[in-house]
């Protein structure tokens, strides 16, 4: 299953956006990591929102570029690490 035939084109943008927001929260102290998935999914829904209007897709498209982010962020970390 591709989880990005499931995103819509306008959508997409909003991944690398999650991305940069994600590094520059890893960087804050003040936010524990185990926050920041929950502050990318809020941001996530806003960006969606913002760009396809409030309805219950751009929400389910919200949650769909955050995975996939937060997916790809950790399958860089794990190939990254030396076993």
């Amino acid at each position: 299953m591709d989880v990005l035939s499931y995103i819509i084109n306008r959508a997409l943008v909003l991944i690398p956006v999650l991305n940069i927001i994600g590094m520059i929260l890893k960087t804050l102290e003040k936010i524990p990591d185990k926050f920041i998935p929950l502050i990318l999914l809020a941001a996530g829904i806003l960006g969606s929102i913002a760009l396809m209007g409030v309805s219950a897709d751009s929400v389910i498209q919200g949650v769909l570029v955050t995975g996939a982010a937060v997916y790809g962020n950790q399958v860089v970390k794990q190939l990254k690490k030396d076993n």
